[in-house]
């Protein structure tokens, strides 16, 4: 096949994959430089360098960063839908308002980061690092998170509902009113976490550990917690998995 009829080719199909993903058909190649609003769809990039880069709006969709680094990088709305981030690290990056759909990234790391309003639905992320990272209003919706550090961060209404977050820890984390509703929750450790009106109805909470964290207002309706850990946690009207409403002054027992 002659050379310009297979480029020819390939800008098609990345264009259809843009248009098919909401991205604009703007064309640029993998060649081009990181830079704001750059499009590198279907880019192989493993183990590049792109620490404190500004790569805001760019979009790399279905591309492979594995072993890559962003730390330190501005990544505001931009687009990792499909990608593959396996063990790259985004250390203190700033990734308010992106997307990280259906992401391949077992081990990769979050420490520090800022991700705002950004989404993570339906990604493999197991053994992945959020230690300190800010993550106010972000979807983890059907995520597999398993064995997957949270260690002192601010989940604050985010939702982790239907997600698999099997000996994941989240010591010292602020979860005020986040979703965990139908979560699998076995053998994860909360302890010391702030789970002020947090929703855990129905979740698989077995063996966890919520010792010494606030759950006041939080709902276990439903929830499976034999075994499960509350010594010196806050249960002020807090809601159990029979219903019942937990009197005031509950503290590791629901009185």
């Amino acid at each position: 096949m002659p050379k310009i009829m297979l480029k020819t080719r390939i800008i098609c199909l990345n264009l259809l994959i843009g248009l098919v993903s909401g991205i604009s058909p703007a064309w640029s190649a993998c060649e081009d430089e990181a830079q704001p609003s750059v499009n590198w769809v279907n880019c192989d990039f493993s183990n590049i360098d792109l620490k404190n880069k500004d790569l805001s709006n760019a979009v790399m969709t279905g591309s492979i960063f594995d072993g890559a680094d962003f730390s330190g990088a501005i990544l505001e709305g931009s687009d990792f839908n499909f990608a593959s981030i396996k063990n790259a690290r985004f250390d203190g990056a700033r990734i308010t308002n992106s997307r990280f759909v259906s992401v391949k990234g077992e081990g990769v790391s979050f420490v520090n980061a800022i991700l705002d309003n950004s989404r993570f639905g339906r990604s493999t992320l197991n053994k992945a690092d959020f230690t300190g990272a800010r993550a106010i209003n972000t979807r983890f919706y059907q995520a597999k998170l398993e064995s997957a550090v949270f260690n002192d961060a601010d989940l604050s209404q985010s939702n982790f509902e239907q997600s698999h977050l099997k000996s994941a820890r989240f010591d010292h984390a602020t979860l005020i009113e986040s979703d965990f509703n139908n979560a699998l929750l076995h053998s994860a450790n909360f302890n010391d976490a702030n789970l002020t009106k947090a929703v855990l109805d129905k979740a698989d909470c077995r063996a966890a550990d919520f010792s010494r964290a606030d759950l006041s207002k939080a709902s276990f309706r439903d929830a499976k917690i034999e075994e499960s850990i509350f010594t010196g946690a806050i249960l002020k009207d807090t809601t159990w998995s029979n219903y019942k409403r937990c009197r005031r002054n509950s503290i590791g027992v629901c009185k």
